[in-house]
C-alpha cells in the first residue's frame, strides 16, 4: 500500500485555525478518511463511522465550510450533497499528483471557479523547542 502525501497547508497550519477543538479533530478524521484528491463519503457514512448522528456531522462541518476547507456540491441524479476537501487541503497518492492538483486548483481560484481557503494570516509559529511559560490565572 502506498503512503499518501499530505498537503502541508493543513498539517502545518492546523494550530492556527480559528475554530474549536471538535471541528479540528473532525477535520483530521476527514483528511484520514478522504480518498486521494479529497473526495469524502456521504454524511450518513461519516456519522456511522464517527459514531455520531448526522446533525452532529453537519455541526462539525459548518466551520469547515466557512473556511472552505470542505466543499459541498449537489449530487447529480440522487439528491443530497457531495463533499470533498479543498484541493489544497487534500491528500494525494504522490508528490507529482499533489503538485499537479495544486497548479490546477490555483488556476481555478484565479478564475473564480474554486474558492480560496480562508486561513488566518500567518504571524508566527508556536515555539518548537522548550516549554512555554504557562501559568494558571
Amino acid at each position: 500500500m502506498a503512503v499518501a502525501v499530505m498537503s502541508p497547508l493543513v498539517a502545518e497550519r492546523i494550530w492556527a485555525l480559528p475554530i474549536g477543538a471538535a471541528p479540528v479533530k473532525f477535520l483530521q478524521y476527514l483528511v484520514f478518511r478522504s480518498e486521494n484528491g479529497g473526495a469524502l463519503p456521504s454524511q450518513r457514512e461519516m456519522a456511522v463511522e464517527y459514531k455520531v448522528k448526522p446533525p452532529t456531522v453537519s455541526a462539525l462541518m459548518e466551520p469547515l465550510f466557512e473556511l472552505n476547507l470542505v466543499l459541498r456540491s449537489r449530487a447529480e441524479g440522487r439528491g443530497g450533497n457531495r463533499y470533498r476537501l479543498h484541493p489544497l487541503a487534500a491528500k494525494y497518492e504522490s508528490m507529482t499528483d499533489m503538485e499537479a492538483a495544486f497548479a490546477h486548483a490555483l488556476e481555478e481560484m484565479k478564475s473564480g471557479k474554486l474558492p480560496t481557503i480562508q486561513l488566518p494570516e500567518y504571524r508566527a509559529a508556536p515555539p518548537t523547542e522548550g516549554r512555554p511559560d504557562l501559568r494558571i490565572a
